[in-house]
């Protein structure tokens, strides 16, 4: 069984027993997480599609832990101006073990 959740602006497609890395979502490692949003649930050839989300269906999820991606680098110049500018940004998350699909 999968479905397809949104969360963060993002769709992913996750099955049961998945490791998963979102957006931040600011919950403590170890506790539980339900998706609500989910706009697809499917197991073999049979799959429900919401318009927009399935009603009833929701994914739950536990809390691995938070972090930082790696490091990227945003660097800009103009060229024979002398202008350059270096900046960089780690984007938090964070990863999730999907445990449970209702659909």
């Amino acid at each position: 069984m999968y479905a397809i959740i949104e969360t963060g602006g993002k769709q992913y497609k996750v099955n049961e027993g998945d490791i998963i890395t979102v957006e931040k979502l600011g919950v403590e490692a170890g506790s539980d997480y339900t998706f609500e949003s989910v706009l697809a649930v499917g197991e073999g050839d049979s799959i429900k599609v919401g318009a927009p989300t399935v009603s009833g269906a929701s994914v739950k999820a536990s809390v691995i832990g938070e972090g930082k991606a790696k490091k990227v680098i945003v660097y800009k110049y103009k060229p024979k101006k002398g202008f350059h500018k270096k900046n960089g940004h780690r984007q938090p998350f964070t990863k999730l073990k999907i445990e449970k699909i209702n659909g």
